[in-house]
């Protein structure tokens, strides 16, 4: 197994990061000599900063899985209303693929489902506790009702047969 180091490991990561239009990252592993794989596997350490010095060109732009909501919601917004090659261009422009865009707008539209099925579970709710109070309400109005009716009527009484006779 060869070791390399990690100079050369870096100035290899530059060439296939600076490579041309026409040339493919394996053809830039086969003039190094040095495996596809491996030169894969370098690049993918120089973007996440554990390569020594990575690459000058390597992309400062957050991957889709680190965009904000309010960033995704953005692009979603941009996107809406454009055929699949504008959209593909912006989405080019901005370091991610038109599917990202699909899959956050299905993301948003379930979590936008289930709020309303929340909302309607929890108004449903509130209809029937609200149903059982007016219940209860009506109920105890009926007995202050009756009470009243029994104390006007027992005033009555003493009022016509004089003080309260006790046996």
């Amino acid at each position: 197994m060869t070791t390399y180091s990690q100079k050369f490991k870096v100035q290899s990561v530059d060439k296939a990061l600076s490579r041309g239009a026409n040339q493919t990252i394996k053809d830039v592993s086969l003039k190094l000599g040095v495996g596809f794989s491996t030169l894969q596997k370098w690049m993918h350490q120089a973007k996440y900063n554990q390569l020594e010095k990575p690459s000058k060109t390597m992309s400062k732009e957050k991957s889709p899985h680190e965009w904000s909501n309010a960033q995704r919601l953005d692009a979603i917004l941009e996107c809406h209303g454009l055929n699949d090659e504008q959209a593909s261009k912006f989405c080019r422009e901005k370091g991610i693929y038109l599917h990202h865009i699909k899959k956050w707008k299905r993301e948003i539209q379930a979590n936008t489902n289930g709020a309303v099925l929340d909302s309607n579970k929890a108004q449903k709710k509130l209809k029937r506790e609200n149903k059982i109070l007016k219940k209860e309400l009506n109920r105890k109005e009926k007995a202050l009702a009756e009470t009243a009716a029994l104390l006007v009527l027992s005033k009555k009484l003493e009022a016509m047969w004089g003080e309260n006779q006790e046996n």
